[in-house]
């Protein structure tokens, strides 16, 4: 078996294994998150994806020996080829599979464990110009829905869900599910998981805004039965917003409400 190890400069456990092993992984992992993945070439030939991991590989070999042009001028190469910006700085386990992969980009403090799957858009960015650390870390298992910003050194945990086009800015704990801008976190609880521990129901997140509407609208009828009881008619001052012209878009309101 091979020894494990810790890699000093990503903080990331990795193995002693060889290139082609990875490469062998990152060309596998995809058809345990795309349907649509038939045939081994189909993978190698076809996804934009696959051929930016595998290139990002070579280019940041060059970057950790110091050969920081070549492996800038290969990763040029490829954002031109595949529309994926990874910087060869940064730090990428296991398993990456980026779906679709059209502008994703990767900044060049950026740290991802295994097993992470990104959608198109995604941006893991920096907040800042100092020449330290500035871009996010996510852990394992990790998913980001497309259009999704994750900016700044933060750190996202193992299994940490973001919903699309969310924009997340603080630290978010294993095993939450974070939506919105900014991004806060919505959901917690460890979910049903396949066999191969990657969940991409990404899309079941709940709706905090439609909640909260259907929160208040249910203390508004509770509070308008109150007063109907004490003899008071909760209709008699006309609404602030409408002025009595019209019909009150409340009651275009409470019909949707009642779907949420």
């Amino acid at each position: 078996m091979d020894a494990k190890v810790i890699d000093a400069a990503t903080e990331i456990p990795c193995e002693r294994s060889g290139l082609w092993s990875i490469l062998r992984e990152d060309v596998s992992c995809v058809f345990a998150r795309d349907p649509a993945a038939r045939t081994r070439i189909e993978v190698l030939l076809t996804y934009p994806g696959v051929h930016a991991v595998m290139l990002h590989r070579l280019s940041h070999g060059m970057w950790r020996r110091g050969w920081r042009l070549p492996a800038r001028m290969l990763g040029s190469l490829t954002r031109f080829f595949t529309n994926i910006d990874i910087h060869p700085g940064a730090s990428i386990g296991r398993r990456l599979f980026i779906d679709h992969g059209a502008g994703v980009v990767i900044g060049e403090t950026a740290v991802l464990g295994n097993d992470v799957t990104l959608y198109h858009g995604v941006t893991l960015g920096g907040t800042s110009w100092n020449k330290g650390r500035r871009h996010p870390h996510l852990g394992d298992g990790v998913l980001v829905g497309a259009g999704a910003k994750v900016l700044g050194p933060i750190k996202l945990g193992a299994r940490v869900r973001v919903g699309a086009n969310s924009v997340v800015v603080k630290d978010v704990p294993a095993d939450r599910t974070v939506i919105g801008i900014p991004g806060r976190v919505v959901r917690t609880e460890r979910e049903s998981i396949s066999l191969d521990g990657i969940n991409l129901d990404h899309h079941l997140i709940p709706d905090p805004v439609g909640k909260a509407l259907s929160c208040l609208l249910d203390r508004v009828k509770a509070l308008e039965s109150r007063l109907q009881a004490a003899g008071l008619d909760p209709f008699e001052v006309p609404c602030g917003v409408c002025d009595g012209q019209g019909d009150c878009a409340m009651d275009e309101i409470e019909p949707q409400a009642e779907k949420i």
